[in-house]
């Protein structure tokens, strides 16, 4: 006897089969499966659609353990198009279960709607709107075995102002994740969620059992093919038993020469991740921030983080130049902290890919590991000057290989007066090498980037004072005394 499981069932047992917690959308969206022929996309043919849909589930079937269709797509292509989704629908192997896509939010239809996606196209779970409550809901929970997905907050920066009411404290999306602990069981209702991490850590919490799909759009600051992203958003989304979360292969994996090898490494990647939650991360303490911003802003976490583990200190202070500052701001606890470091040095590589140089050159002390974490990644030699030159040995000023004439691009960790990054780009001048641009990691601001273009150097910086003060002030890190210290001038 065919025994029919229910959508969690046949979930579980596509995840324990393929050991993957992603899906992918069969969504005909021509300039994603066919990025190559974009002029040509009014003459694609639904046969044509329907080969690509095809040979994706061909290709991912293995490493998946869900499918998604965004019925929209379907609908835009007319009756072709609804014709498309039942013979996609036709394609995709039973033991793995189907999401419709559909955000559906009509009430008066949702009866008729409920009866088409589960009686006739035999879906396994639908995503709701839920704008109208529990009564949108109810027609789709009166099906034995099938799930909905209630749309429950999206990345999108422009719903800041409906899903933070009333507050960024108690904010709507959190409302709507208590109401609907009492719409339908665990197996019953999951939520849909936009890809944002300090978001997600929060619904999660909320719900600690909830099934949670990802949206498949991946927000702009976040892309599951980068491993800093990619941790962040498991262990804010995983539930305590490392399942309870669905995310979604990035449409560009799909297009790859060779797409399976490229989801199964994705696979394999989340897994490794998810044993590491799993025990508790043993090597590294996972930072995850504990307020959220649907504004996209790059290096807001990053800021907090540093924050968080104490590089930025209030009291008096008495810094390299001589100068007393209310603050103090210590980048060494850094080193120690994978996950930060990485994106540090990634932030800086951001600049740097722009510059043209021949070697990185690191200031003694403070951001040799930087100069060397940035030769590692951009595969460039490293050089660096002597803080003081040595009485014995070589005695040598620049330390590492060079030939005079090359173009040098100096690194250092903060801009106070400019008066270390200048000093060590003299002594490489001194030695033959040219230095016209100076990387650091937080400008104090205060015109030493002008001192510095009057000496003839460009300075470059991936974070500002002022910018690390307002992000910290926004998120309550600090207070309106703090702030005015951080921005008064010096």
């Amino acid at each position: 006897m065919n025994i029919q499981l229910n959508f969690s069932e046949k979930l579980l047992a596509a995840i324990d089969r393929n050991q993957s917690l992603l899906y992918v959308a069969l969504d005909p969206e021509i300039e994603n499966l066919f990025p190559a022929d974009i002029e040509k996309q009014p003459n694609i043919a639904s046969t044509t659609l329907q080969d690509s849909l095809k040979s994706i589930i061909e290709k991912t079937k293995d490493f998946v353990c869900a499918y998604k269709l965004s019925l929209g797509f379907y609908q835009a292509l007319g009756i072709p198009g609804l014709e498309l989704l039942q013979q996609t629908l036709k394609n995709i192997p039973p033991h793995i279960p189907v999401i419709l896509d559909a955000k559906y939010g009509d009430l008066n239809t949702s009866t008729a709607f409920a009866r088409t996606a589960f009686e006739d196209w035999q879906v396994d779970a639908v995503t709701l709107s839920p704008y109208a409550g529990l009564d949108q809901v109810t027609p789709f929970l009166v099906y034995p075995g099938k799930a909905v997905f209630v749309l429950c907050a999206t990345a999108n920066p422009s719903a800041a102002i409906l899903q933070e009411y009333p507050t960024p404290e108690n904010p709507l999306y959190l409302q709507l994740v208590q109401a609907v602990q009492s719409w339908g069981t665990l197996d019953q209702i999951g939520l849909e969620v936009g890809v944002m991490a300090d978001m997600l850590a929060r619904i999660r919490k909320a719900a600690p059992e909830r099934l949670i799909l990802i949206h498949g759009d991946i927000a702009e600051e976040n892309d599951l093919t980068e491993i800093d992203d990619l941790t962040q958003i498991i262990a804010a989304g995983l539930s305590k038993n490392g399942e309870g979360l669905l995310l979604p292969v990035p449409p560009n994996l799909l297009t790859t020469k060779d797409s399976s090898q490229a989801i199964k490494q994705l696979r394999d990647r989340i897994n490794e991740q998810r044993l590491q939650v799993l025990q508790g991360s043993p090597t590294c303490e996972l930072w995850i921030p504990d307020v959220c911003f649907l504004k996209h802003e790059p290096h807001r976490d990053l800021i907090l983080q540093l924050y968080d583990i104490g590089c930025i200190v209030f009291g008096d202070h008495v810094q390299a130049s001589g100068a007393i500052f209310p603050y103090y701001i210590d980048l060494r606890p850094i080193i120690s902290i994978p996950q930060i470091f990485h994106q540090i040095v990634s932030a800086y590589a951001d600049i740097l890919k722009d510059l043209i140089f021949d070697r990185i050159a690191g200031i003694p002390y403070g951001s040799l590991p930087t100069a060397t974490g940035l030769a590692l990644r951009m595969e460039r030699p490293m050089i660096f000057p002597r803080k003081e030159v040595k009485t014995y040995g070589a005695g040598r000023l620049i330390e590492g290989h060079f030939q005079a004439g090359e173009k040098i691009v100096v690194v250092d960790d903060i801009l106070i007066s400019g008066k270390s990054a200048m000093e060590g780009a003299a002594k490489l001048k001194s030695a033959g090498l040219k230095v016209d641009d100076i990387v650091v990691f937080i400008d104090h601001g205060k015109g030493v980037k002008d001192k510095l273009q009057e000496n003839g150097y460009c300075a470059h910086a991936v974070l500002t004072l002022t910018e690390i003060a307002q992000t910290l002030h926004q998120a309550g890190r600090v207070n309106d005394e703090q702030f005015n210290i951080l921005t008064e001038v010096h």
